[in-house]
């Protein structure tokens, strides 16, 4: 449903969804330069648009479209040596600790550069993650009993046999310059995720990407 929610805005009516997002979880690269802990000003972008819906050419533009992303990010702790990827009996032992995060969106610089291969300057400009980094150990009260939510069921290597998923509820509140007080606009938990943190990683690695001490992955939306 999230894939749906933020397909249409950018397609209305020609919502693209592939099947493979139901074998593997879907992911791209991104860069540490721009990640800034919460508080910090993110400047709106300039880029490529569409300045019209039927516009076939794009002109150079400040982004119009800007949209927040509710996620959680996880940092990796040991990691793995370069061309030994990561297994799922040994992920968990990879993961350090969360933290909340907002992957700042430019829809319309997005709309026109995403296909085929994803988003590029549209998400490059600023991530924003919280100042602290709460660690699985802490969030161990909140783990939830062992429901798979993959159907059709993954390939072994993705095969979780117990649980690694976690009640966190999170929500998004927004104050304009004329609004005297925030008002909450989207509701959602942790806990609704089709792919586990653990899941992510180890698809990540499996070619034998090294991962190394602070990475960085987002659960997406």
């Amino acid at each position: 449903s999230s894939g749906i929610n933020a397909e249409w805005p950018l397609r209305p009516g020609g919502i693209i969804l592939l099947s493979f997002r139901l074998h593997l979880p879907v992911g791209y690269h991104g860069r540490a330069s721009s990640v800034v802990v919460s508080g910090t000003g993110i400047r709106r972008p300039n880029g490529q648009v569409l300045p019209t819906p039927t516009a076939t050419t794009p002109v150079f533009a400040p982004c119009k479209l800007f949209d927040f992303e509710l996620e959680m990010g996880f940092f990796v702790g040991p990691g793995n040596h370069h061309g030994s990827p990561i297994t799922m009996e040994t992920a968990a032992d990879h993961i350090f600790g969360m933290v909340l995060m907002n992957d700042w969106s430019a829809r319309d610089i997005q709309k026109w550069e995403y296909v085929p291969l994803g988003p590029f300057n549209a998400k490059n400009f600023g991530t924003t993650i919280s100042p602290w980094v709460v660690t699985m150990d802490a969030l161990a009260p909140f783990k939830l009993p062992h429901e798979p939510k993959v159907d059709p069921s993954p390939l072994p290597y993705l095969k979780e046999d117990d649980s690694y998923s976690f009640d966190i509820k999170l929500f998004v509140s927004l104050q304009g310059e004329t609004m005297s007080k925030p008002e909450v606009v989207s509701r959602s938990n942790f806990k609704y995720m089709y792919w586990s943190m653990r899941q992510q990683l180890v698809h990540h690695s499996v070619t034998g990407c090294n991962m190394r001490p602070g990475d960085l992955l987002g659960s997406g939306t």
